[in-house]
């Protein structure tokens, strides 16, 4: 593959131009070399290589080099090929117009030598969270030297590099990337990019391996709502690290005789008052630990109450402190207070409704009492009663 690159050299006489270009051509292909006239008069063009041997004069090729072939020979342009170029090949190479004064312009070779592939390699196999970590990508044998860009993820970081020049003019480039880990770089890549005109898309990559302390979540299993006493309450400790932690349940106080603990899961059967309390689980590796709290209330069986809480403890702070516990109480007090002034309410309107209707009762008076109201004695009470019955002769009433 051959590259044309710098600028175009030009040699003016009598009207005619010779020019030519610079060629930048990989370590084992194809140069090509164009000597170019504009309006020639019939001048003889001829290509000398850097020691100024001829090449090729017109057609002819003088020079016993096979490697140099004849592309393309006409009154206006000599072009030839060089096949399997070499880093001795880099130089000066002359296209010559035989005009008086002859015209030169010069066609200089570059030969690129690509680096061998970039080997990356880290300080560490496995880094713990919050720790530095240095890796190291070398690019050697190349010409020129490469440039070498650091990628992580999709985030460019910038490392340190060195250059070496060994004797046969190549370069060895090696770059150090510098940097702290944090559990989200875990399986994460670092890509080490070669950028060097004489390759594509060259690269390594290595997968940060982070070890990280565990985070930790208790999530009820059952039941969805209260706990109640007769019931069953399963747990399951659900926590996340590298390496995978260990699980370790246990009650502040103490985990009932009966409770199964199956790994991340806590089964406690036939709920009662003495399970209440705080149960905890713990999860450890390598890194450190971290725990969540569950805080158990059990309800009576008809008690309609808020749902129990759960305190989750934030796994950063659970190394310098622990979390206050909150008990969860039902205000008795509050009930019975409630009740007491229901009963009391209805007491004094049972009273009041009493007074109410004894005030309105009616009065019966039968026909012999009616006169006894201002009889002094019974004797005048009788005959004030009969006395009454003065205008009711018509109505008699016989007993038989």
């Amino acid at each position: 593959m051959t590259f044309l690159s710098g600028a175009t050299q030009t040699m003016s006489a009598q009207g005619q131009n010779l020019v030519t270009d610079n060629v930048s051509v990989i370590e084992g292909e194809t140069a090509t070399i164009s000597c170019r006239v504009k309006d020639n008069d019939d001048s003889v063009i001829q290509l000398l290589n850097p020691n100024r041997q001829t090449i090729y004069f017109r057609d002819v090729r003088p020079l016993k080099d096979s490697r140099f072939q004849l592309v393309n020979f006409s009154d206006n342009e000599l072009r030839v090929s060089l096949s399997n170029v070499s880093l001795s090949d880099e130089g000066r190479y002359v296209c010559q117009l035989y005009t008086d004064p002859p015209q030169e312009a010069y066609a200089n070779i570059t030969v690129l030598v690509p680096p061998g592939n970039p080997i990356i390699e880290s300080r560490e196999d496995i880094v713990s969270e919050g720790n530095e970590t240095e890796i190291t990508c070398t690019a050697m044998g190349s010409k020129p030297a490469s440039t070498i860009i650091w990628m992580k993820g999709d985030q460019q970081l910038q490392g340190e590099s060195t250059v070496e020049e060994t004797y046969d003019r190549m370069f060895t480039v090696t770059s150090r990337l510098t940097l702290t880990v944090s559990k989200e770089d875990d399986r994460v890549p670092v890509i080490c990019i070669i950028d060097h005109p004489a390759v594509k898309d060259f690269q390594a990559q290595k997968f940060l391996e982070v070890q990280y302390k565990p985070e930790v979540k208790i999530v009820v299993e059952f039941p969805d709502g209260l706990t109640r006493e007769g019931e069953n309450l399963e747990l399951i400790c659900e926590a996340k690290g590298k390496p995978p932690p260990q699980i370790n349940w246990f009650k502040v106080d103490d985990v009932p005789p009966h409770a199964v603990i199956a790994g991340s899961h806590l089964l406690i059967e036939n709920l009662n008052k003495s399970y209440n309390g705080t149960y905890r689980c713990v999860a450890s590796n390598l890194v450190g630990e971290a725990y969540d709290d569950y805080i158990l209330y059990v309800y009576d069986v008809l008690t309609t109450t808020p749902t129990p809480t759960t305190i989750t403890i934030n796994p950063d702070a659970a190394q310098d402190s622990r979390a206050e516990e909150v008990p969860q109480k039902i205000d008795h007090a509050v009930i019975g207070g409630v009740v007491a002034v229901v009963v009391f309410a209805m007491l004094c309107l049972l009273i009041v409704l009493g007074r109410y209707f004894a005030r309105h009762k009616g009065t019966y008076f039968t026909h012999e009492a009616k006169g006894a109201d201002d009889a002094a004695d019974a004797d005048t009470a009788i005959i004030n009663a009969e006395g009454g019955h003065s205008n009711s002769d018509d109505k008699k009433e016989y007993y038989i």
